[in-house]
């Protein structure tokens, strides 16, 4: 999936909507995620990647322990 279509398909007002069941689904958004994260810097607090996610989704913490447990974010 591209970037429009992950925006188009998960997307409303710059809130994600819904988290993907499908494991591609779920790989393409959060690499979309890490993407626009990156945009910001390289290294980042918890508390900045929390702001971050929080802005996107209700429910932060399962993208962020998604981000981290699929590689997409690391823990120092």
């Amino acid at each position: 999936m591209n970037v429009q279509e992950i925006q188009e398909k998960s997307f409303r007002e710059g809130k994600l909507i819904a988290f993907p069941k499908k494991l591609k689904s779920k790989q393409d958004l959060l690499a979309y995620l890490q993407e626009e994260l990156a945009k910001k810097g390289s290294t980042f607090t918890e508390k900045e990647v929390n702001a971050f996610l929080a802005e996107t989704y209700d429910d932060f913490a399962i993208l962020r322990r998604y981000l981290v447990d699929y590689g997409y974010l690391s823990r120092d």
